[in-house]
């Protein structure tokens, strides 16, 4: 089992930036992905970045803009926004996936970021 908990959600004026973090107790290793979700109202989740073995992957919405990270000692995986837009406004979730085939998938609660003026 693996429990997930974010912080680092905030208000946030366009062009600001925000750093979150998610923190993992249980059985979760480097070589497990992990990374970060978000939703935001009338939408589907969409991934935002992902990073296993230090390779990382981000949507095209945010690429050059934000920045996944992990501290692989800490069992922390970080999101560093820069460059924040109002599209950016959503619930975002951290997310872990363990198991031989990555079967088992494990969320956090969620953290609210909405960049508004």
């Amino acid at each position: 089992q693996v429990q997930l908990e974010e912080s680092g959600g905030d208000l946030v004026q366009p062009g600001g930036s925000l750093r979150l973090s998610c923190t993992a107790s249980g059985s979760i290793f480097s070589f497990n992905p992990m990374g970060w979700y978000r939703q935001a109202p009338g939408k589907q989740r969409e991934l935002v970045a992902a990073i296993s073995s230090g390779s990382t992957d981000y949507a095209d919405s945010v690429k050059g803009r934000f920045t996944v990270s992990r501290d692989y000692a800490k069992k922390m995986v970080y999101l560093q926004m820069n460059s924040l837009k109002p599209e950016d406004t959503a619930v975002y979730y951290c997310y872990a996936k363990t198991g031989l085939r990555n079967q088992n998938h494990y969320w956090g609660q969620g953290t609210q970021v909405t960049v508004s003026s």
